[in-house]
């Protein structure tokens, strides 16, 4: 039909610039007019039944060109199709191979985390006489500069876990380690919990209690500290109002002493405790030491517990890049995997790992509301200055940040643990990326965590 009209159109514009040239010469007998025309005509018939062939075999050729190209690629390459949505997996690929356990898989890539220092995208090993390769989750550029930022900071100890919050893919994980002892802190629940754990007692008292965001609360005393004073209900002269969302925002030690002592009980906090996996074993392709968090012996040890003001509540990097990965998440916690995929030396694939739920410590609104609090922390709480850039440039408008940061001091004053975990979400959901980083400072303060957390989200988001 469109080629008919494009054919009419040409054919009178033909035709009247015929009749204009025709008109300037002499007259042209009417017989040899006649016999033009239907020399035109029969020109115009054969031109129209064969329109059809050469419109629809360059279609041909292109869809037969396009199908090709896609057909051999490799699900995870195709446009807009994820590993673990591949139709092309069948149940076999996320059954465990028979030639190897995940314990030994979990010995392959610590010797692999050994030799090469930090774990990478591919290794490759042998196990009686057949080789086998593993696809790794891992960003190998992210991984070199975490890698070389760890190197540069001049900290004790640090540790680095990076993931997305939606599948759980681990995407960089990294550590450091003055000593040289070759262990993989991120996978290692050696470390007070201290503010971050302000996520679990804002939870409970969102959900349990009845708070919300603007809850008005005082407090007497600085929000750094926790005195026994500053744990009474009533409000005195000196009093200092403020809500629930900024005392998160700020890591009011005060206020949250007084919502786990006086609102929450140590029966909701250890319930919300185990919900965000503390107590419980986290399974990942390493093996991951269990967060722990243990009953307040006294009233105080309750506030203590609930404002992060102690050094009984422990916590691994990995584990609290999924207590962040469950507030982005809609309150559903991810499971984190690292193992992409498993072939034979013949490239047969044996086993392809898939995104998977671990559990659901909250609800979507409170999920909503924590992730609105953890904003406050990047606008105007503790990691404000480290964020700054984010806020001001017009390059990141379009993407949302959000941080929650803890500091506490071991219990003989020989180490200042540093942390933060923040998320940096962008309109592309597989780009999006939670962060958690551990610093470990002796005598000399090294590289901050909020900075190497900012640098390390910065490098991400122009990659």
């Amino acid at each position: 039909m469109i080629a008919r009209c494009f054919y009419n159109f040409f054919d009178n514009l033909y035709e009247h610039i015929d009749g204009i040239m025709n008109s300037r010469r002499f007259p042209t007998p009417r017989w040899r007019q006649n016999q033009d025309l239907f020399k035109r005509n029969q020109r115009r018939k054969q031109w129209l039944k064969r329109l059809p062939f050469f419109i629809l075999i360059p279609g041909i050729v292109v869809g037969a060109l396009a199908f090709y190209w896609l057909s051999g690629r490799s699900p995870e390459e195709m446009p807009g199709r994820s590993v673990s949505a591949s139709p092309a997996d069948d149940d076999r690929l996320n059954i465990w191979p028979e030639f190897f356990s995940r314990g030994e898989l979990a010995d392959y890539l610590q010797a692999s985390l050994s030799r090469s220092r930090k774990l990478s995208a591919r290794v490759a090993f042998e196990k009686n006489g057949a080789n086998f390769d593993i696809q790794t989750t891992i960003e190998e550029d992210l991984q070199t500069y975490v890698s070389r930022l760890l190197g540069w900071s001049r900290t004790h100890q640090a540790a680095v876990v990076v993931m997305n919050p939606y599948d759980g893919r681990i995407i960089s994980m990294a550590s450091r380690d003055s000593q040289a002892n070759g262990h993989n802190l991120c996978v290692r629940a050696d470390f007070p919990a201290a503010s971050l754990f302000k996520i679990v007692s804002a939870s409970a008292a969102l959900e349990a209690a009845g708070f919300s965001p603007n809850q008005p609360l005082f407090f007497d005393g600085s929000r750094y500290t926790l005195y026994r004073y500053q744990l009474k209900t009533t409000k005195g002269r000196y009093s200092v109002r403020t809500t629930l969302r900024k005392a998160f925002a700020v890591s009011n030690n005060a206020v949250f002493g007084k919502i786990g002592m006086h609102d929450l009980g140590s029966e909701v906090l250890i319930d919300y405790a185990n919900r965000f996996r503390f107590n419980r074993p986290i399974p990942f392709d390493l093996p991951v030491s269990v967060s722990t968090v243990t009953v307040p012996e006294d009233d105080f040890g309750l506030a203590e517990m609930a404002s992060g003001f102690n050094k009984k509540t422990l916590v691994s990097p990995l584990h609290a890049a999924l207590i962040v990965s469950a507030v982005i998440n809609d309150g559903q916690m991810a499971t984190p995997w690292l193992v992409s995929s498993i072939a034979d030396r013949d490239k047969r694939i044996l086993y392809r790992g898939r995104p998977a739920a671990l559990s659901r410590p909250i609800d979507r609104k409170t999920a909503m509301e924590l992730k609105m609090m953890m904003q406050d922390s990047v606008r105007y709480g503790t990691s404000r200055t480290a964020f700054r850039e984010f806020k001001r440039s017009k390059k990141y408008e379009t993407m949302v940040f959000g941080s929650k940061t803890g500091t506490i001091n071991d219990r003989l004053d020989r180490f200042k643990y540093d942390w933060i975990t923040a998320f940096a979400l962008t309109p592309e959901k597989s780009h999006s990326l939670c962060v958690s980083v551990l610093a470990v400072h002796g005598k000399l303060l090294g590289t901050r965590a909020v900075e190497m957390a900012g640098a390390i989200i910065r490098y991400h988001l122009q990659l």
